[in-house]
């Protein structure tokens, strides 16, 4: 029943809710929980069905997606420190900054691309990067292309296989798993070269 839910939702919602949904998880801390892959998947699946302009869906999740990794960038420059300081509340968790400052510290400025792909971690990777003074630049560029290849690609992929495959949208949970996981090999792989002390497996 969940993807009969989330469609019902992101109808209700539209093109404001979505964007708003994927700016907070995309970089505001107590919108780690928020469902990113799954929602611009099913978004992507109704824009193919005509209840959403696919091309505005497109621009308007990627404008959110790297706003929202802005936001999370700035907010972790200027708080700083003090952050991994604040202790756990209902909305935050402060195993999951550590977690990502971990995956951070092993992948530099390739943790802003790949934490795109991976939940809980997309949300604070610009916060980690903000934090530790990352060239805003640098940054950036790395920001455009996770929101590219995340925001828009996974929407798009909504799209086309909702024009192409019957019945796709039975199947919404395994497809966005598979998305996560085909996204992330390439870093699973470097994980398992690297060895357990940098194993990122695990509740993410």
């Amino acid at each position: 029943m969940f993807h009969f839910t989330l469609i019902t939702w992101i109808k209700a919602v539209g093109y404001p809710g979505i964007s708003a949904i994927i700016f907070l998880e995309s970089g505001v801390p107590f919108g780690f929980f928020l469902p990113g892959a799954s929602l611009l998947f099913t978004a992507g699946l109704l824009s193919s069905k005509g209840f959403f302009n696919p091309w505005l869906l497109i621009v308007m999740v990627t404008l959110a997606a790297i706003l929202g990794d802005n936001a999370g960038y700035w907010f972790g420059r200027k708080v700083g420190v003090r952050f991994f300081l604040k202790p756990n509340s209902k909305w935050f968790k402060h195993e999951h900054l550590e977690r990502t400052k971990i995956f951070y510290d092993s992948y530099g400025t390739r943790a802003v691309f790949f934490g795109r792909f991976i939940p809980v971690v997309r949300t604070f990777a610009p916060i980690v990067a903000g934090v530790v003074a990352m060239p805003y630049r640098t940054f950036l560029a790395f920001n455009v292309l996770g929101a590219l290849c995340w925001a828009a690609g996974t929407t798009f992929i909504g799209y086309y296989l909702g024009a192409k495959v019957p019945f796709v949208s039975h199947y919404i949970t395994p497809i966005v798993l598979i998305l996560i996981l085909a996204t992330t090999l390439p870093l699973l792989h470097d994980v398992w070269k690297k060895g357990p002390k940098n194993d990122m497996s695990g509740d993410v």
